[in-house]
């Protein structure tokens, strides 16, 4: 490096240093020893800081995310709207510099990285998003999507099983303009990572179909990684990995060692490194003349780039003005008037069906009307029934179609949903419930990061009979329905599952799960409405004595337990809760109107774990749930045996009412009321 280049990458090490020794807390080592790559990035790509959302820009991932002190400086020295005093209070209080880069919550931060390997399923959704609109939309001389995407990812990030899973994928689809830069300092948290990590990353990911460059002393070649990030562009047809050989924490005293990587250095050591770095003798967080002027010429040439853009979108809209209008809606998130006005509503009494299968219906009528739609599965398209039938799959240097086909890859495809939905898309992405396990933290960013991906998953019960307990979720509804911001939806039947899917797509501040039946239901009144907030009576008596509630499939055997309950000469009112999250957000008036709080006598029902549902019945309540495991047998003879049955709904319900347990009329075996929270076998 010349003496300016020097001066250039030392002012980034010398900011990072500075706000982690400040805030007494971060990870100094990746900063520094990336501070070579993070210019050579900036230099290459192509944004605006003065419009950070601008369509067409380069995207860069920090999937090593506890190197956030990279990048705020880089976001600073280029001219976004951050401050020295923004650097100054990182870590802090209200700051626009958490300790993890957040996305909407700093500019220029394009997702929220910290869980390591979710910035680079991440960086493979915006790839996958910009080959997929590029394939679809731009026409010859009017190439009005055309970005790359960079990523840069550590050690952590490549032992986590997501990156496999990910860099798998994107071998596989040939995703040529994403690049991933993977700093090989041989250093993690605890220790070398000798101790753990010894495969051929090289070999690795040339198995996967990966164009890799390798670049050594990265402290100081930034020539060299100015050539393999122009020889990664060169390869059309592959993502390519870069590997960055940096020392940890270089200047620091304790350089190359774990004591760098996540420990704040003193003030002692900071002055140490300035030494090491021939740091003029200025005052902290002060850049030099020469160095700020360089990086802030990177960001000068953003509204010039910008502007010459909106010329070749201004021919666009003139040849081109259908598709114009369309790829416009998708970077907008707009939706056209009309879009959910065909959705094929049954009357009430029409042939069972399941939900899963009415998901799909909703799922063709509504990818017609809305151009941003674009779906796959965890190889369960078959089964999950999450596929725009009137589209083929991705492939290939063909990447126009609106299917995704992820494979068995459930933690991958969550995080590469949640990089199409950061890249204007509306994914939605299927699995069977019990398998939103592998895929959980993705389920979390996305709705940390509020954004509108729909989570489609089915098999939502012990319902599912003879594959047994390793596929009978219990648990999962109750974790999914813990995320702040998730809207979860369990839908009682066919016309309840159309409007979850409507309020789906139309929400913009977050991500929403649908929990579907493989098992037909019973198609009930329909009542768009009272889905729509969360909860509502379906059915009703006068002056009911107790309150039946559920969920699901649930829905139709409180239903018949009401039928059985009238015939003993029992009033019960019953209420279907689709979701929890909804009808919480209700005004008081409505929920009491509901629910009201004079009528305590009450009993909820669900084919899961029991948690959360005193929240409704309260403390004189019963539930029926199930906290133990399931067992492999047919479906419904699973459902009986763990009480879910209209006998012991009806007997539940008479106990609790101090009435007189009357003989089975379900043709079932006798069985016991269930406590409060247990589940009877």
């Amino acid at each position: 490096m010349n003496a300016v280049d020097t001066l250039t990458v030392n002012a980034l090490r010398v900011l990072a240093l500075e706000a982690i020794e400040r805030a007494k807390e971060g990870h100094p080592g990746a900063p520094v020893g990336l501070a070579p790559t993070a210019y050579a990035l900036f230099s290459r790509m192509r944004f605006n800081p003065l419009n950070p959302n601008w369509a067409n820009r380069d995207r860069f991932v920090l999937s090593a995310g506890h190197a956030s002190m990279l990048l705020y400086g880089a976001l600073y020295l280029t001219g976004f709207d951050l401050t020295i005093d923004d650097l100054k209070s990182f870590r802090t209080w209200g700051s626009r510099t958490p300790g993890h880069p957040e996305h909407g919550h700093t500019p220029g931060v394009e997702t929220t990285t910290g869980p390591l390997g979710q910035g680079i399923a991440n960086a493979v959704g915006m790839a996958i998003a910009e080959a997929h609109l590029a394939d679809r939309f731009n026409r010859p001389g009017h190439g009005v999507v055309d970005y790359r995407t960079y990523a840069i990812c550590g050690d952590g990030d490549l032992m986590e099983g997501l990156s496999h899973e990910a860099a798998s994928l994107a071998g596989h689809l040939g995703l040529g303009k994403l690049t991933l830069v993977y700093d090989d300092n041989r250093v993690s948290l605890d220790g070398p990572t000798s101790w753990s990590f010894t495969e051929d990353v090289t070999r690795r990911f040339e198995a996967y179909g990966w164009q890799v460059l390798n670049v050594s002393d990265a402290d100081q070649n930034l020539d060299g990684i100015r050539m393999a990030l122009g020889e990664a562009a060169e390869d059309a047809g592959r993502p390519t990995l870069i590997r960055v050989h940096t020392t940890i924490g270089l200047g620091l005293p304790k350089q190359g060692t774990s004591a760098v990587h996540g420990k704040a250095p003193t003030a002692d050591e900071v002055a140490a490194a300035k030494v090491a770095f021939g740091w003029p003798n200025v005052p902290a967080f002060t850049t030099p003349d020469a160095a700020l002027n360089a990086w802030r010429n990177l960001g000068e040439r953003g509204p010039a780039l910008e502007a010459d853009w909106q010329v070749t979108l201004e021919g666009y809209r003139r040849e081109e003005p259908q598709l114009a209008l369309e790829l416009e809606s998708i970077w907008n998130s707009t939706l056209p008037g009309g879009w959910d006005g065909s959705l094929p509503y049954l009357e009430a009494g029409s042939k069972p069906v399941a939900t899963r299968v009415s998901s799909s219906a909703a799922i063709q009528v509504l990818a017609a009307k809305a151009p941003a739609m674009v779906g796959g599965s965890a190889d369960l398209a078959s089964s999950t029934n999450t596929e725009i039938k009137a589209s083929g799959a991705m492939e290939p240097g063909a990447m126009a179609a609106r299917n995704i086909n992820f494979g068995v890859r459930e933690h991958a495809m969550v995080g590469i949903a949640n990089g199409l939905a950061l890249s204007g898309l509306r994914p939605f992405v299927g699995t069977f419930l019990i398998f939103s396990d592998y895929a959980k933290n993705g389920i979390r960013l996305a709705s940390l990061m509020r954004q509108p991906v729909t989570f489609v998953f089915t098999h939502d019960s012990v319902g599912v009979g003879t594959d047994g307990p390793t596929h009978q979720p219990i648990e999962q509804l109750a974790g999914l329905r813990a995320i702040p911001g998730l809207r979860v939806f369990r839908p009682a039947d066919h016309n309840e599952t159309l409007t979850a899917w409507k309020l789906a797509l139309g929400r913009r501040d977050g991500p929403t799960v649908l929990a579907l039946t493989r098992q037909n239901v019973p198609v009930l009144a329909s009542n768009p409405e009272g889905v729509a907030r969360g909860g509502y009576v379906v059915r009703d008596a006068s002056d009911p004595q107790v309150i039946l509630l559920a969920s699901g499939s649930e829905v139709h055997l409180v239903l018949g337990a009401a039928d059985d309950l009238a015939s003993r000469g029992v009033r019960s009112r019953v209420v279907s809760l689709p979701s929890w999250d909804l009808f919480a957000e209700q005004p008081r008036e409505y929920r009491e109107r509901v629910l009201p709080p004079e009528l305590r006598a009450r009993v909820a029902v669900e084919a899961g774990a029991s948690l959360g549902w005193d929240r409704w019945v309260g403390l004189d309540g019963q539930i029926i749930a199930i906290d133990r495991f399931g067992a492999s047998a047919p479906g419904e003879q699973v459902m009986k045996e763990l009480g879910l049955s209209v006998e012991n709904v009806v007997n539940t319900t008479l106990a609790l009412l101090g009435l007189p347990l009357g003989d089975a009329n379900d043709g079932t075996p006798q069985v016991q009321p269930t406590a409060q929270g247990e589940a009877n076998s």
